[in-house]
């Protein structure tokens, strides 16, 4: 800066900026544009703000002419929806306000009501699957949507009705799942194929950067107009066959920078996304300075994140401008950093030969109120302030100066234009921004739902009548250790304590104190004899029968299998049974207690793992019940490390994840990646959040249950 101010003392201004833009700024912005695929920072200085963005103009052209860059896949009109897919939801198929497991209907128009009152219209939908729920059992990502209800023909009718309201459908693709099941069949294949038969319009390219030219090649000829959306950052040569990318987590300076792929290619469009934060205005204050898009992310894999009213005003105000002028949004007129006369408060300017955009963020906490921008007055316009939805009075003075009323870190919008007449859908869409200023909110407080525990039956037995091959346990009253692994899915608050968070993937390590009756608990899991006693004496049959007790041969367990614990089998079918026998599950610490008993001790058997004391995989399925006699628990209970998981009684609802804890781990484990469910042999604290979605789904072949009774003295 010592140079810029010495070369200014001794030549005109523009040699000045000629000295910086061909010596300083080009050849760094030159270096970086391969390297640097997210953000282009603005300097913070002002004085160089004009050199800065002729650095823009030449570097976009040097690096179209390095990467022979060809915009055909842009021009293509099956791709043309994707510029003007602005906003896209991010939905758990599983949803309980999207899903309701007591009809086993999908709610779409009132779930779209509900979401477009909130934040307005939405041009897509993510429809997410199986993490974090993959790894449980051998079903790999594809599994998780033929399991859908109905299978993909109903998943198809659901991609209708999404496309009848105007919501374009993506799913997604997780390419570090390979250590489930195999098909024989390369994956991309696979996705391709799901794709053609549920006629999705785009696949999220869950961990990637980019997908292969193979994979563009692929969808091309099965389906036009399929479109690919990175989630890290687009390296730029691959812009011109990837229409979407995220910009997660892209962090801006003060002065708002450049995003390098929408300056690159303007119809690309990006989606911001900060999905852990609470507050979503940087955000929005990118997009609206880029003429870019926004991913609404609340239900983070289980953990419910909602957006503050402030954020959803903005977003609603803020979207109906991009839609209707994408023309200038799309197009060559972009002045990025346009010179405004407020301290804190910046500007794009868009525009072609009838009309001026500008597009404005106030980054203060202060109110701003007055003249923004001056210009040279022209002969025939008239000026409209797009957020409020009303037009400005024209100025008598010379120049033509605007004035403007922006909340704190709020957002403007001010068109000059030189038509004069205006069509219908003009007023209307005036008429329409006047509705969503008045509903404007600056609070920025969230209400995050309440669990609430759903189910805690008591069956209640005698002491001298403790049923056979159960075994008491004496009521407790002290700490007892629990951990989790921290993955995305979050866990619970115990007793109002909430663990402090830790890098995902990691274990978290807590106590809490817990006061327990006496009980009694089953020696082992439920067998497959045992249910099947139940199913020849019941009329049982669950409302939807989808993989129930598949390992079944025409409704009789295989000979072989009469003394392993009954899998596939989901919550409601263990309840069932429980409640046949007079007897409930446990909950989590009744079962823990019973694994580890009162000095806590890591496994069953002691402190220290012993892979030839459970059912670790060696045998690639499910053992009998009381094959591994040396792994029992202090209070001689079978198999409560490995062999399967178990059902436990503490399930809980914050209305939009409803989950279970499971315990004890199964024989099976995906190698491979740690996004998985940590699978194999658990210590008896390891407590794992298992997020239920439907019958058909929480049937596994890896979980089963035992069963306790209340004991009373």
């Amino acid at each position: 800066m010592k140079i810029i101010f010495v070369l200014h003392s001794f030549l005109p201004l523009h040699f000045v900026k000629t000295f910086i833009l061909i010596w300083v700024i080009i050849p760094a912005y030159s270096q970086q544009y391969i390297s640097n695929t997210k953000l282009i920072p603005a300097p913070e200085d002002e004085y160089l703000w004009d050199a800065w963005r002729d650095s823009l103009l030449l570097v976009r052209e040097q690096t179209k002419k390095d990467i022979d860059y060809d915009d055909e896949l842009y021009r293509q009109s099956s791709f043309q929806w994707a510029s003007d897919c602005y906003v896209v939801y991010f939905l758990m198929l599983f949803d309980r306000e999207f899903y309701d497991p007591q009809t086993n209907k999908f709610n779409v128009d009132d779930f779209v009501k509900n979401i477009e009152n909130q934040f307005g219209k939405i041009d897509g939908l993510v429809l997410w699957h199986a993490y974090p729920r993959i790894g449980i059992d051998q079903r790999n990502q594809f599994d998780h949507y033929r399991d859908f209800p109905g299978g993909l023909n109903a998943l198809k009718e659901i991609v209708k009705k999404f496309h009848e309201l105007g919501i374009r459908i993506f799913i997604d693709f997780n390419p570090w799942d390979t250590g489930t099941r195999r098909e024989g069949k390369d994956d991309i294949d696979i996705l391709i194929d799901i794709v053609r038969i549920i006629n999705a319009d785009g696949i999220f390219l869950d961990t990637l950067t980019k997908g292969t030219k193979s994979f563009r090649n692929k969808l091309d000829a099965v389906k036009p107009g399929v479109v690919l959306e990175s989630e890290l950052a687009l390296p730029v040569e691959r812009v011109y066959d990837h229409h979407m990318s995220w910009a997660q987590w892209f962090d801006d300076s003060h002065v708002p920078g450049i995003l390098w792929n929408k300056w690159l290619e303007r119809r690309h469009m990006m989606h911001q996304i900060k999905r852990w934060e609470k507050n979503h205005l940087s955000e929005l204050h990118m997009a609206w300075m880029n003429g870019s898009g926004i991913l609404i992310w609340e239900n983070v894999f289980g953990t419910w994140m909602p957006w503050n009213e402030q954020d959803k005003s903005y977003l609603r105000l803020m979207t109906p401008i991009q839609r209707h002028f994408s023309f200038l949004f799309q197009g060559e007129g972009w002045n990025p950093l346009y010179p405004v006369l407020m301290e804190d408060v910046y500007s794009s300017l868009w525009y072609d030969n009838h009309n001026k955009l500008w597009t404005i963020v106030n980054r203060s906490e202060e109110w701003k109120r007055g003249t923004i921008i001056k210009v040279a007055k022209q002969q025939n316009f008239r000026i409209f302030d797009l957020i409020r939805g009303i037009e400005l009075k024209k100025p008598d003075t010379d120049s033509l100066e605007i004035r403007i009323d922006i909340a704190p870190r709020g957002l403007g919008a001010i068109l000059i234009t030189d038509f004069t007449d205006f069509e219908a859908d003009f007023q209307e869409f005036l008429k329409a921004q006047r509705k969503k200023y008045a509903r404007l909110s600056i609070s920025t407080d969230i209400v995050k739902p309440k669990e609430n525990q759903i189910r805690n039956d008591q069956k209640k037995v005698a002491l001298n009548t403790i049923p056979e091959n159960m075994v008491m346990i004496d009521e407790f009253s002290d700490q007892l250790k629990i951990s989790y692994i921290q993955r995305e899915c979050g866990f619970y608050a115990h007793d109002g304590y909430i663990p402090p968070p830790a890098r995902i993937h990691q274990v978290v390590d807590f106590s809490k104190k817990i006061q327990l009756s006496a009980y009694a608990i089953d020696l082992t899991p439920v067998t497959n004899r045992q249910y099947y006693d139940f199913m020849m004496n019941t009329e049982y049959q669950p409302t939807d029968t989808s993989n129930f007790l598949k390992h079944w041969i025409n409704g009789i367990p295989p000979e072989d299998f009469m003394d392993h614990p009954v899998v596939y089998v989901s919550l409601e079918d263990a309840r069932a049974y429980a409640e046949w026998v007079g007897k409930r599950l446990p909950s989590e610490n009744e079962w823990q207690l019973a694994a580890q008993g009162g000095m806590g001790i890591t496994y069953p058997w002691g402190n220290e793992y012993d892979p030839d004391k459970c059912n670790h995989g060696q045998y690639a399925g499910t053992t009998p019940v009381k094959f591994f006699r040396q792994g029992r628990s202090p209070s001689g209970c079978y198999d409560m490390c490995g062999n399967t998981w178990e059902w436990t009684e503490s399930e809980r609802s914050d209305g939009h994840s409803q989950y279970v804890i499971i315990k004890g781990g199964s024989w099976f484990k995906a190698d491979g990646s740690e996004w998985y469910v940590r699978g194999g042999p658990q210590p008896a604290g390891r407590s794992t959040k298992f997020i239920l979605f439907w019958p058909g789904l929480d049937r596994s072949s890896t979980i089963g249950f035992r069963c306790v009774v209340d004991v009373i003295d």
